[in-house]
Parts: C-alpha cells; structure tokens; sequence
C-alpha cells in the first residue's frame, strides 16, 4: 500500500512544484519589500525624532504581539469590509513584508544604536550631514551586527509563508493539504512538504551560520 502512496505522490511532483514556486514568489517579493521597508523604519525607529520613534515601535509591538494568521485575516476577511478588497496573493504579500519589516526594524534598529555615540559626535563635528553620517559612518559599523540576524530573519520569513495557505494561496503546504485529501498517508505527503521548505531554508541557514563565525573573527581581530 505505502508503494502505491508512493507512487502517487511522485506523480503529484510537478504539483507540488509549482507549490514551491509559489512559495518562492510570495518569500521573494515580501523579503525585497520587508528589506527596504524595515531598513527605512529602523533608521528612523534610531533617530531623534520621538514621534516617529515611539509611533513605529507601537506598530512593531502590535505586529510582532500578535498571531501573524490574524494579521492575514484581517488584511483579506477584514479590509474588504472598508473598501479594500484584495486577491489572495496581493494580501499574503502585504502580511509577510510588514510582518517582516517590523521584526527587521528591530534588528537595524539595533545595530545602530549599537555604534558608539562618539562616532557620531565625531562626524558631526566634521561637519559631515545626518545622511552623510548615516552612509559612511553608522551603517558601516552597524552591518556587520545587522546582517547575520537578517539573514536568519529571511529564514523565518519563508517559514512564516506557510500561513497564507489558509487565504487560498496554492503555496506548497497548500498543496500538501489537497494532496493527503487524496494521499491519505499524512506523513509522506508533508514529509515532502518539510523537505521543499527545507531545500530553500537551509542554504540561508548555512550562509546566516557562515556570516555570524566571520563576524565574530573580525571582532576578535578588533
């Protein structure tokens, strides 16, 4: 019996392939948005400005204290209800970059108040602009601190993307759930749904791995 499950699920292969590459797209788009929007957020959630400040930190807790499958609902059971319909995939993207940007905010945020103040007293006294400082004097020191954690952060991103299968998102643990309907051998079939997101997680595990051993060499050299 369970070589004829087999069988099966081979032939469900290029199904659950194109789940992958649903998956792919969904993480690539919302890793390139949370990237950009969570780097704006983080120098600003470091500058001066006590508004923006403590405005961007209420919004991360708010994100990062709540269940992300909340967030999804809200953003396409919920928003419909103002106005703002969305197609499933549109909404999933929206959910997982400001997801990611929030948890992102933090880690930049993180590295470059991890500068040393003097730094900056230094560059000011150059004469050097805030953007100038930013450029060539915080974002330098800080990115050996903010990189290892990002990549990591890219990892739970793409995990997290399992949860949009819920809004109809064809992803490949939505395919997994259509496939035990018909494969009822549970263990297989997200066996091969844990080996897919395991084949895109873990050269991003090894590569966060590598960067965390090189920083920490480049420190002890300091």
């Amino acid at each position: 019996m369970w070589g004829f499950y087999f069988n099966e699920l081979m032939n469900s292969l290029p199904f659950f392939l194109k789940g992958l590459w649903m998956t792919v797209a969904v993480s690539g788009l919302s890793l390139i948005a949370a990237t950009i929007i969570g780097f704006v957020l983080g120098i600003m959630r470091a500058g001066q400005n006590k508004i923006l400040r403590y405005g961007i930190g209420a919004w991360v807790d708010v994100t990062r204290g709540t269940p992300f499958l909340v967030q999804v609902f809200i953003i396409f059971f919920i928003l419909p209800g103002v106005g703002i319909e969305l197609e499933a995939f549109p909404a999933a993207v929206i959910a997982l970059s400001n997801m990611g940007a929030c948890f992102i905010c933090e880690i930049v945020a993180g590295g470059i108040l991890a500068v040393p103040q003097g730094q900056r007293e230094a560059a000011t006294a150059s004469g050097l602009s805030a953007y100038q400082q930013m450029r060539s004097i915080v974002m330098p020191q800080a990115m050996p601190s903010i990189i290892p954690p990002l990549v990591g952060q890219y990892v739970l991103i793409i995990k997290d993307s399992s949860v949009v299968s819920a809004i109809g998102v064809v992803d490949v643990t939505r395919v997994g759930w259509l496939t035990v309907q018909r494969i009822p051998e549970g263990l297989m079939v997200f066996g091969l749904v844990g080996l897919l997101y395991f084949s895109i997680c873990y050269p991003l595990i090894l590569l966060s791995n590598y960067l965390e051993r090189r920083m920490s060499v480049e420190k002890t050299r300091l």
